[in-house]
């Protein structure tokens, strides 16, 4: 299916990895112009060049290095690509952490980083967006911003942020050819994921395999899939929500979790 980005200038907030990786990736290969974005300019330029030899010489990929965790981080990266048509609110961070341990500071580095780091920058294209008369902005939640982990109260928190911020600013796209969505992961295989499970099956005594459906059966077990998602299954669903074709989705909450969120409302 051709998903129409051919022309389209497109920005992946967290794209060195995981998910941001490879919807970076999904949309280049779409004929998208792709920013690719991360806090270390080495690693954005290595990411860039990974890419170029997976999708081929004609990839048009953008260094975009700032770290977006910062109110001028931001505005840095907005004066140096003031102009879009796509916006990936993918950064992100996760920390389990028992809710009773879990001081101010945490609580106000998850918002700043998950929350405000999109808050930011839609408040830039937005108004650019529907001026142009199209666009898209997605932001990249989770399916615990409906069932939020007790593991990370935190990091819930921040999902179901990002789903209420979504669906708020897609109000006041009526008639611009302008979409807000937001898309929700389940567990996926990302680096950070396999890494951090990796040390908990090292700490208890059982392979990474075992883990993870220790994991699905124990604290997931409403998912249907019982499995890590790919990172490459969640973005080709980002990939379509960005694309011309998704034009009569506005305001959603797409759900690419594996069946996690039982309820189908």
């Amino acid at each position: 299916m051709d998903l129409q980005l051919r022309g389209k200038r497109a920005l992946v907030t967290g794209s060195t990895a995981g998910i941001g990786r490879a919807i970076a990736g999904v949309l280049a290969a779409e004929g998208a112009t792709v920013l690719v974005n991360g806090r270390s300019a080495a690693r954005v330029d290595a990411t860039i060049d990974a890419l170029r030899r997976e999708l081929g010489g004609t990839a048009s990929l953008v260094a975009a290095p700032a770290d977006l965790a910062s109110a001028d981080g931001c505005a840095g990266l907005l004066r140096a690509q003031p102009d879009i048509d796509i916006l990936v609110n993918n950064l992100g961070i996760f920390e389990p952490k028992a809710f009773e341990h879990i001081p101010d500071a945490d609580w106000m580095r998850m918002f700043e980083v998950n929350v405000m780091s999109g808050v930011r920058l839609s408040r830039h294209y937005l108004p650019r967006m529907k001026a142009a008369g199209w666009g898209r902005i997605v932001f990249i939640s989770s399916e615990s911003g409906l069932c939020p982990p007790a593991e990370m109260v935190h990091y819930g928190m921040s999902k179901t942020a990002q789903i209420a911020v979504a669906r708020g600013i897609a109000e006041t796209t009526t008639g611009t050819g302008v979409t807000v969505n937001s898309v929700l992961p389940g567990p996926t295989g990302t680096e950070g994921v396999a890494e951090f499970f990796g040390q908990l099956a090292s700490q208890a005594g059982v392979s990474r395999e075992d883990f993870v459906e220790r994991f699905f059966r124990e604290a997931r077990p409403t998912s249907i899939n019982r499995r890590l998602a790919e990172p490459a299954e969640v973005a080709a669903v980002v990939a379509f929500v960005c694309s011309p074709l998704s034009s009569a989705i506005n305001g959603a909450a797409v759900r690419a979790e594996g069946g996690v969120v039982r309820c189908i409302g």
